[in-house]
């Protein structure tokens, strides 16, 4: 993904406000966390005042934003979304077209997978799956 494309979803997105991630080449607002050891996709974004740290994945055109954390080695990819206060982290898996939002938490070896969405103060654990 370019800045071009970028701007798409972002028109005052800028080289000051922006930046490719050194692990992966995805885009990462200033005002976003992501640790060097962890990924970021090319195509992924990670924004406003979220954390991804450890080992984490951001990959495909997932999106982490809000103040949502994703860390230890968990992976969101395809088309999934972690926003608001949520977390991710341990071995959680979140993909395909998922959400993840408010203050949910998806931790362990759960995985949220198609369609599903889980949010409130839900917590997705062990090794737990949830699919729509």
């Amino acid at each position: 993904m370019t800045l071009s494309d970028l701007k798409l979803s972002f028109p005052d997105a800028s080289y000051d406000t922006w930046h490719q991630h050194s692990n992966g080449g995805g885009w990462v607002q200033n005002t976003a966390t992501v640790a060097d050891t962890a990924f970021v996709g090319p195509n992924a974004m990670v924004y406003g005042s979220a954390m991804v740290y450890g080992r984490a994945r951001v990959s495909g055109g997932a999106r982490v934003y809000g103040s949502a954390m994703v860390y230890g080695d968990a992976r969101v990819s395809s088309s999934a979304w972690v926003f608001g206060s949520a977390r991710v982290y341990g071995d959680a898996m979140v993909f395909g077209d998922a959400r993840v939002y408010d203050n949910a938490w998806v931790f362990g070896n759960a995985m949220v997978s198609g369609s599903a969405m889980v949010s409130g103060s839900a917590m997705v654990y062990g090794n737990t799956q949830v699919s729509e």
